[in-house]
């Protein structure tokens, strides 16, 4: 894994139902797949067939030839056994299954991978596709770094929109962004802030826990159609404003992916970094149901 900026423009997904042109600020991730080598499917296709001959020597030279080939040998070979017509080799070496196999190790490729490129949208979309690129241009701590497209597996996208200061937007999901949510739970925002810099956290929306009798939160704390706080008085303005620790359905946030204080943020907060490092965001709940619905949209600004 290797960290770094980019300067990425306009992303254009090439879909089975049309040209996409994403706008690299809503790019959550994008998911390299392993297209097939189209160019050289028939010189592939014939190889395999060799490993059917009843000559050893033959199907040892073709068994060969394909253990040398590149990864986008797997997509070819894969779909050449998968075909109707395939019928598997009486000879228990030099077979298809076995290259594909040798090959598969040999690039770390899982049996559910994808022939195509996959961009997650807003946190929310994904979308299957061709994105077209040789390299990416990496600017990290030890240099700039231009790398393959076929050397990347997956790129999270961070976007920055204006540099130190500016406001960036981010998307909590009820069905994901829950802090006990041992999966995702935390969005990375990709903004590193340093102890005593100050945070700016607005937060707006509505979330509903199905771990909750399916009550409707907001990022306040303040549950939708009632009207007093947990106390049994009545409230205005920002619900329990006067407490530090988070309750149900605040928007939190936390210093670092392995930090264990989650502070409470609410639907506004300005405090200061108590701590150097990565700034994560999530709906406080202490119990995770994927059955929740909803969202919060939070602006975060750093000064």
């Amino acid at each position: 894994m290797v960290s770094g900026t980019s300067k990425l423009g306009t992303m254009v997904l090439v879909t089975d139902y049309g040209k996409l042109e994403i706008p690299v600020k809503n790019v959550t991730s994008l998911d390299i797949g392993i297209s097939g080598n189209k160019a050289g499917s028939d010189k592939i296709n014939n190889l395999l067939k060799q490993l059917s001959n009843t000559k050893e020597e033959l199907r040892k030279s073709a068994y060969d030839e394909l253990m040398s080939s590149d990864i986008k040998t797997i997509p070819v070979i894969s779909e050449f056994i998968n075909n109707l017509k395939y019928e598997p080799s009486t000879f228990n070496d030099y077979t298809p299954e076995s290259v594909l196999s040798e090959l598969q190790s040999r690039y770390n490729v899982t049996e559910g991978y994808s022939s195509k490129d996959v961009i997650a949208i807003d946190y929310e979309y994904s979308i299957g596709g061709t994105y077209d690129f040789v390299k990416i241009d990496l600017k990290t701590e030890y240099g700039t770094l231009s790398i393959p497209k076929e050397k990347i597996k997956r790129i999270d996208v961070m976007y920055s929109g204006g540099g130190e200061g500016g406001e960036i937007t981010f998307k909590l999901l009820g069905t994901k962004h829950i802090s006990a949510n041992l999966n995702g739970g935390w969005l990375k925002t990709g903004i590193m802030v340093k102890s005593g810099q100050k945070i700016n956290i607005n937060a707006n929306g509505e979330v509903t826990f199905a771990s909750l009798s399916g009550s409707k939160y907001k990022p306040d704390g303040s549950v939708a159609g009632v009207t007093t706080n947990a106390l049994g008085t009545d409230y205005s303005g920002d619900y329990l404003s006067g407490l530090t620790y988070p309750t149900y359905g605040n928007v939190v946030f936390k210093i670092g992916e392995n930090s264990t204080q989650v502070l409470k943020a609410g639907a506004k907060y300005n405090g200061t970094a108590p701590s150097q490092g990565m700034l994560y965001l999530s709906i406080y709940e202490t119990v995770y149901n994927a059955a929740n619905t909803g969202s919060y949209t939070v602006k975060v600004s750093v000064k």
